[in-house]
């Protein structure tokens, strides 16, 4: 045989081999896919999350991707598309790469109301005029009880008759000319109605229960 036949053998030979590799590469390949199921598309984490993080669109956009998984690997719950975990936070921290599960999310807890809302109570944004015998008493905590002194207009000759408009009510924060309270329904009633009319409206520290009882005695 010619050298040339035999170099046309050998090519025939490679391609042949080559044909044979490929469809053996391909069977296997159906039969890997035949094995895990059809390709599912997931969220997954591209970067941790951290627990109670609400996932706005910003949020989803840098941390998730999408990948395509056998079916066989994707475990319940698994999200398949980014919409899904909107507005939702993660129940514990989410390492990079995680499933984004659905039973790893919840909707966001509302915050802890201030201190002193118990019991039917609201916090009451009211306008005041005297709060120089609070701020003297030194700091007070968030939640600190005070007493609420209106002072009206005089009627006629006589003077304003001044008493207290709420007692014992938490305070919530104080700023200049205003303080937020927490205070009942008709407490809150009362006081934005005095308002209206009071020439003053003063912030004392809450007197002991002992005590309590002579503030009725102011003047009127």
């Amino acid at each position: 045989m010619s050298r040339r036949r035999r170099a046309a053998v050998f090519a025939a030979l490679a391609v042949l081999a080559a044909a044979l590799a490929g469809a053996i590469v391909d069977g296997y390949g159906s039969s890997v896919a035949n094995s895990y199921g059809a390709l599912r598309q997931v969220v997954v984490t591209r970067s941790a999350l951290a627990q109670g993080r609400p996932l706005d669109p910003a949020t989803l956009a840098e941390t998730v991707e999408l990948r395509r998984v056998p079916a066989r690997f994707v475990p319940p719950g698994a999200l398949s598309a980014p919409p899904a975990a909107l507005g939702l936070e993660p129940v514990a921290d989410l390492p990079a790469g995680s499933y984004l599960l659905a039973s790893e999310l919840r909707p966001p807890r509302s915050p802890a109301p201030p201190p002193g809302l118990a019991g039917g109570r609201r916090a009451v944004e009211i306008r005041v005029t005297g709060t120089a015998a609070l701020e003297a008493s030194g700091p007070l905590p968030r939640g600190a009880r005070v007493d609420v002194v209106v002072t009206s207009e005089p009627r006629g000759a006589g003077p304003g008759r001044t008493y207290v408009a709420a007692e014992g009510v938490p305070l919530i924060s104080l700023q200049p000319g205003k303080a937020t309270l927490g205070l009942s329904r008709g407490q809150a009633l009362e006081l934005i109605g005095a308002e209206n009319f009071a020439r003053q409206v003063t912030l004392l520290p809450a007197q002991p229960p002992a005590r309590a009882s002579s503030k009725a005695s102011l003047a009127r």
